[in-house]
């Protein structure tokens, strides 16, 4: 048995015009283990949606190859939708059914059976008990973010595709989403999953891919990849003032003085040890109040990996991050 959930060789996608034609995505090779909570990260039109709505079997790929739980999307796409749920960006829901009749149709279409459908256990999980029967133009933006969640298990599939999922939702809707998320990661479903919130994915995701101008430019296991900027920064505060003789002290360390009594310091743990700046500081026989260790976090990281990135011609160099 495969141990891979989605596997994508040589994914290529052009969308043509009459006049015009763009390259989305130029030969993507991508492997999501089974049980993995990954990340899929990069600029506005990087084509990570176009990769969703090609798993979704709404946008059909120019050439490659693309397996779903090791069911080929082209040659059997009905088995296929059968692994995969997807959550996706935008609110779009039926205005003509409630939150309820809305889960036991898409279930219906799945085939699923009346003795094992999950739509009472669905709502509670999602906390949609009080807003069963209401129509969903009357949910708020919060509450139809997590009835699409709903409509994406219904069939109960192996694979979750979450584009966008906490995209205007408040700081507690957005916590009881990713408890329930990670449950399900954690009882074997693979989540995929798109952010702009780098702090999620950097909490959330074992392993995350970059892609940038159709291309993956890094993919790791996080650990890995919060490892590619190697500088720290010490924050150290003083009883006094920082002379100025202790800052010509450190000649091969950037050092930025943020008021009177308080020095910032980066190194590099790999070329100095943080042992030798703290003897530095006293043999200056000045006196610390406070010390604070910081380190690269991913948006740093996914920024670098962006910035290093070739742009190809006519680009723009100011994208939007997410």
């Amino acid at each position: 048995m495969s141990s891979v959930a989605i596997e994508i060789k040589n994914l290529s996608k052009t969308y043509r015009k009459k006049s015009s034609s763009k390259e989305a995505l130029k030969s993507i090779n991508l492997e999501i283990k089974k049980g993995s909570f990954f990340g899929l990260l990069g600029p506005n039109g990087a084509g990570k949606s176009t990769i969703i709505n090609i798993l979704a079997g709404l946008v059909n790929k120019t050439s490659g190859e693309v397996k779903i739980a090791g069911i080929d999307i082209e040659k059997n796409p009905q088995a296929a939708k059968f692994k995969i749920g997807i959550v996706p960006q935008e609110l779009i829901l039926d205005p003509f059914f409630n939150v309820r009749e809305t889960l036991e149709i898409y279930a219906g279409y799945y085939g699923i059976k009346k003795s094992q459908r999950r739509t009472d256990e669905i709502i509670e999980a999602l906390g949609l008990q009080d807003k069963a029967k209401a129509a969903p133009r009357s949910l708020s933006g919060g509450m139809r973010r997590r009835l699409l969640v709903a409509k994406a298990l219904v069939h109960n599939p192996e694979i979750l595709v979450l584009d966008e999922p906490t995209a205007g939702v408040d700081v507690e809707l957005r916590n009881q989403l990713w408890t329930y998320v990670k449950k399900l990661n954690a009882d074997g479903t693979t989540i995929l999953l798109t952010t702009h919130y780098l702090e999620e994915a950097e909490e959330l995701c074992d392993e995350i891919a970059v892609i940038n101008h159709g291309q993956v430019i890094a993919h790791d296991r996080k650990e890995n990849l919060m490892k590619l900027l190697s500088s720290k920064e010490l924050i150290i505060s003083f009883v006094g003032e920082v002379r100025p003789d202790f800052i010509t002290a450190l000649p091969q360390l950037e050092t930025k003085l943020l008021a009177v009594d308080k020095i910032s310091i980066t190194y590099d743990p790999e070329k100095i040890q943080v042992e030798k700046i703290l003897r530095i500081i006293s043999d200056s026989k000045m006196q610390i109040r406070d010390i604070m260790s910081q380190q690269p976090d991913l948006e740093e990281i996914f920024k670098h990996l962006i910035k290093s990135h070739l742009l190809p011609k006519n680009s723009s160099k100011n994208s939007s991050f997410v």
